[in-house]
This record gives structure tokens, C-alpha cells and sequence, in this order.
């Protein structure tokens, strides 16, 4: 890792960090921010300088509990998933940018679930084991929080912003789809191709905002894509429930499409040249996709080819959770010898059954078995060289080095000091099971690039939890510093997801605590994260959130993501505990 100078650790004081509104878009003009909830900020002009951090004590007092009615819900259900210790951390993001390996580009902390990558399915999530003391296999996920006190003012990020290409981002639907009945093949193989035509009209129409960001276009493009995007998979879906293969469930998950500014990495810190040699240290299976190689399947084939199709995502995730719960143990070759091995002996078993499966209805697939050899990013000994591109297709860097650093990145990460999760009521009617698998995100890891009406205010210190700042705060001594994460407690009744990871949830009134129409109250989470950072770093403006390159570590792209893994009757017992008023 470079070594700080002095120079740079004084560019990273409270007046030279200039906020992502003024750092990255004052050279363009093209946006004005405005900050929907902050420690009295109101709104930013591009043009203005925003101090990133503030005294908790100049923040005005700006909670609202509303009064719990008769009919409400008091009571409270805590989780202890600890603080993750185990050091799960990766740059996936699974409930917003399934599919897409380190799509978030900033490290999450990960706790509860151990099984959850980019591409778990829910199979994989149910098999996994947890961190959580009460069997809760739930994943809950946050960017973390590091100190680094050689981080720059925003003029890189400037200089970066100016020779980067804005590209469009999308989950891959191919390799995610179930066997493909013969008969829908060529109906599916032509939609597919409508997907990759859609993405390319929207990257030609983004390239004309190249070296800035306008979040009014980029939100105007996502949705008109959006819409392609449900309309076609919708038709991939039943293309193959009508040939027989059954219902497509999760493939709403697969719609939204994101911008990206990852060729900023090109001109920041921890460029390619600098990555290059460096050793992987959050390690993760990497196979051949299987899915999008099969021919179109005979009918009778299907549920056999299927069964097979999730064993091979079982075995993946099975060996994942393996690299996390064994990482420091054995030799050098105990990764190769007791996870990888054993793995790519299961998977040419599997393949082979796939292909006999089929062969019994029509001609044998070939070199099936080819695609049973799958290796570990970050094995040790094993460099890896990052591909840092505006490119969307081009893959994105691993973390590096001890501290998991990224492009822009870095630093050492802190670990919490106390991680509290609970699930709470409804100030207006009592609560019912949310549905396993449900996923939910708090926040907006892009207010800058689209626009800030998801972000939220999540920063305080312990001891002021009747406010909340969109800054990070300073804390007085013997206090810590604070994430207060909210998420929806109101769902649909219907859908455990939806084309924008957002619809399918809303949040209760502010005011009342009532639940808009059309949705009913289940257990609120909230996540609060502490950390015990030293009071002359948050003097000095040195710890800050990881973030998206163009966001440049604002305070107020903090975000939470969570996907309830909860059986049935545990989450039948939370509701239960919480509309009895009591605290479990």
C-alpha cells in the first residue's frame, strides 16, 4: 500500500473535503442537490461547498416518533448476528445488482447469512449457516467504514469524472434463467437479444454525458429501460411456462439497471499498474456459467435438468460459506485440496447427469464436462491483475491487500464496536409475518448520480438518538460515532421483490406511523452500527464511508441492505413478540 505523506493527510481535513455535490458536479453545472434530510443543511447548490462533517451537537434535533395508538404494536425483537468477526466482506451487492461480481465497487460488512454472494439464489440462502445466535439465516449488509489519513481532496475525483464514459450496468438474465423447454428456445434466445439491444441504445445515449453527471437524465434512461427490461423478461418468463418449464420465480429481481462511473478507477488512486501483482484477499468460488450452454431441453427432461441446475448452485454456495468459515486453516494447499477439489468433483457428476438427462430425449450435449473446472479468486498465490473500464461488460476490481482496498477506496476498515438488530411494530396496527425471502434496501448508495429522493440521514452519536445528520458527525468524548439504518415497515402483501428493489415496501408516515394504502405492517428493521473512532480522527476527517467512485465517500449515499431468511416460525414468533408488547 502507498504511504501516506503529509501533504496528503492534511488535503483530507474537514474544509478541503469537499462534498460529492461540489466535488463532482461544480465543473458541470448539471445538477443542483438537494438534501431531503440533514442536520439542518436544507438544500446545496452544485456550486457550494458542503463540510462533510459536523459537531453533533450543532445538529438540530429532527426525529419523529410518532405516538403509538391503541391498536399499534409496542414491542420489540432483537437479532444478535455480531459484528463480523469471521470477516465476511465483499464488494457484492446481491439484492441490488444480483448477479453482477463486485458490483457494488465499495466493501459491504456482511452478517448472518454465510452463503450470500452476488449470485446466491434463495436454495442457496435456506442451505446456508449464519452468524446469528438464534439460527436467523438472514443477510444483512453495509459499506463499511474506514480510516485512512493520506485520502485526497476531491480533485482527483474531478480529474477522474472528466475522462470517464457513463455506461449502463445490468444483471445478466442468461446465465440465471431455468432449463429452457425446446419449444421456447428460439422465443427466449430472441429476447435475450432484444435485453443486449436495449443496453446497447442505452449506453450510445449515455455517452453524450461523458465527464459529468446529470441525475435527472440518468433517471429518465434507468426507467425508460426499466420498462423495456419487464416487458422482456416478462416474455422470457412465459415463453417458458408456456412450453412447460414452469413458472419463472425471481427473475423481477433481474430488471433494474444501474449507471456506472467505474471508469473513474482508471484515474484514481489504486490504479491497474498499482493493483497489478497484488494478492486477492477476500476470496470467492468462480465457475463456468452452465445455465446459458444448455440446448433447448426436451419436456420431459426438465424437472431433472432443473434438480441438477440447483445442485450446482448449491455446491458453489456450499463451498463459499466453506472459504469463510475455514479461511486461515491449513497449508497453502488446503483451499485447492478441501474446497476446490472436492467441488469440481461433485460438479462433473452433476454435468454428467444434466447431459444424460437430455441425451435420453434428443442428441447429448458436448463437453458438458468442460465447464466442471471452477477456481477461488484470491487464492494465496494467485495474483490477480483488476480491469478497471467504462466499459459495463468489463469486469470490475477484486479487493486488494489486507485492508480490502479499492479504486479510491482505502484504508484500514473499522470494525464495529456493537452491531443491534431488531425488528419493531407499527405505531397504528399490529404487525404481520414479512415473507421469507423478502428483500429491502434503506438508503441510496447514489445520490449524486440519481438523484437524492431514496437517500436518508443515518449519521449521529450514541446519546442523540433524537437526531440524525447526512454529514458525519464529530462526537463529544466518550462517545460513538453512529449508523441508524430504517428500514420499510410497510410491504404489499404480495411480491417479495420488484423491478426496482423499492415498490414492493414503503415506508410508514413520518407523522403517524401509518402504513399507505395497499400495504400492511410487518416487523420494522432497524440496524445501528457503533464505532469507537478516536475523537482526533473525526476531528481531523479522517474516517469516511465506502463508497461508488462519483460519490466520492458522501455521507449521504450511507445505505443497508437485507434479505429475510427467517423460517416461517421464527418470524411468526417475532411478530407475535412484538404485537404482545413485549421485548424478545
Amino acid at each position: 500500500m502507498r504511504t501516506p505523506t503529509p501533504r496528503r493527510a492534511l488535503l483530507r481535513s474537514r474544509h478541503a473535503r469537499i462534498g460529492v455535490a461540489a466535488a463532482v458536479l461544480a465543473a458541470t453545472g448539471a445538477l443542483t442537490v438537494t438534501f431531503v434530510s440533514a442536520g439542518g443543511k436544507g438544500t446545496a447548490d452544485a456550486a457550494t461547498e458542503l463540510q462533510q462533517y459536523a459537531a453533533i451537537e450543532t445538529v438540530r434535533p429532527n426525529v419523529t416518533v410518532p405516538r403509538v395508538q391503541a391498536n399499534g404494536s409496542r414491542g420489540r425483537f432483537v437479532v444478535d448476528c455480531g459484528t463480523n468477526a469471521n470477516g465476511k466482506f465483499s464488494p457484492d451487492n446481491p439484492v441490488a445488482q444480483p448477479g453482477i461480481k463486485n458490483g457494488a465497487e465499495h466493501v459491504h460488512d456482511f452478517v448472518g447469512n454465510l452463503a450470500i454472494t452476488a449470485n446466491s439464489s434463495d436454495a442457496d440462502l435456506d442451505a446456508s449457516g449464519t452468524t446469528c445466535r438464534n439460527g436467523d439465516k438472514s443477510s444483512y449488509f453495509w459499506p463499511v467504514v474506514r480510516i485512512d489519513r493520506s485520502v485526497r481532496s476531491g480533485t482527483d475525483t474531478r480529474r477522474a469524472l472528466a475522462a470517464t464514459t457513463p455506461t449502463v450496468t445490468c444483471p445478466g438474465v442468461r446465465n440465471r434463467l431455468p432449463a429452457v423447454p425446446a419449444g421456447a428456445r428460439d422465443a427466449v434466445l430472441a429476447r435475450l437479444r432484444s435485453l443486449d439491444e436495449a443496453t446497447a441504445r442505452a449506453n450510445a445515449r449515455m455517452a453524450s454525458n461523458r465527464g459529468r453527471i446529470d441525475a435527472r437524465a440518468n433517471d429518465a434512461l434507468l426507467t425508460s429501460l426499466r420498462t423495456e427490461r419487464v416487458r422482456l423478461i416478462k416474455g422470457i418468463s412465459d415463453s417458458i411456462a408456456a412450453a412447460g418449464g414452469g413458472r419463472s420465480s425471481g427473475l423481477v429481481s433481474l430488471v433494474e439497471c444501474d449507471v456506472s462511473y467505474d471508469g473513474m478507477h482508471a484515474a484514481m488512486r489504486h490504479t491497474a499498474a498499482e493493483l497489478k501483482g497484488r494478492l486477492v484477499a477476500s476470496p470467492q468460488v468462480q465457475c463456468p456459467t452452465v445455465r446459458d450452454k444448455l440446448p433447448g431441453v426436451p419436456a420431459p427432461a426438465l424437472d431433472e435438468v432443473n434438480r441438477n441446475l440447483t445442485e450446482l448452485d448449491r455446491q458453489i454456495a456450499e463451498a463459499d460459506e466453506r472459504l469463510v468459515t475455514t479461511r486461515g486453516q491449513g497449508g497453502p494447499d488446503f483451499v485447492a485440496n478441501a474446497v476446490v477439489g472436492p467441488l469440481n468433483a461433485r460438479r462433473v457428476a452433476v454435468l454428467d447427469r444434466i447431459a444424460t438427462a437430455i441425451g435420453r430425449h434428443t442428441d447429448r450435449p458436448r463437453n458438458l464436462g468442460a465447464l466442471a473446472t471452477c477456481t477461488v479468486s484470491g487464492q494465496s498465490g494467485a495474483p490477480v491483475t483488476p480491469q478497471p473500464s467504462s466499459s459495463a461488460a468489463a469486469p470490475l476490481p477484486d479487493p486488494q491487500g489486507p485492508n480490502l482496498e479499492l479504486p479510491n477506496n482505502t484504508g484500514g476498515i473499522v470494525r464495529p464496536a456493537s452491531v443491534l438488530i431488531e425488528y419493531r411494530g407499527n405505531a397504528t396496527s399490529k404487525v404481520v409475518p414479512m415473507p421469507k425471502f423478502l428483500r429491502a434496501l434503506t438508503g441510496d448508495a447514489k445520490p449524486t448520480s440519481r438523484g437524492p429522493a431514496n437517500a436518508r440521514a443515518a449519521w449521529t452519536c450514541s446519546g442523540f438518538a433524537d437526531r440524525l445528520a447526512d454529514r458525519y458527525p464529530i462526537c463529544p468524548a466518550g462517545r460513538q460515532v453512529q449508523r441508524v439504518h430504517d428500514f420499510p415497515g410497510c410491504w404489499d402483501g404480495k411480491n417479495t421483490d420488484s423491478a426496482n428493489h423499492r415498490s414492493h415496501v414503503a415506508f410508514a408516515d413520518r407523522a403517524t406511523g401509518a402504513c399507505p394504502a395497499g400495504f400492511v405492517a410487518i416487523p420494522q428493521l432497524r440496524i445501528t452500527i457503533s464505532y469507537a473512532i478516536p475523537r482526533d480522527v473525526q476531528l481531523k476527517g479522517q474516517y469516511a464511508l465506502d463508497s461508488f467512485p462519483e460519490e466520492d465517500h458522501n455521507p449521504f449515499s450511507d445505505h443497508d441492505d437485507f434479505v429475510n431468511v427467517n423460517s416461517a416460525r421464527t418470524m411468526q414468533r417475532i411478530a407475535t413478540c412484538i404485537n404482545k408488547a413485549r421485548v424478545c
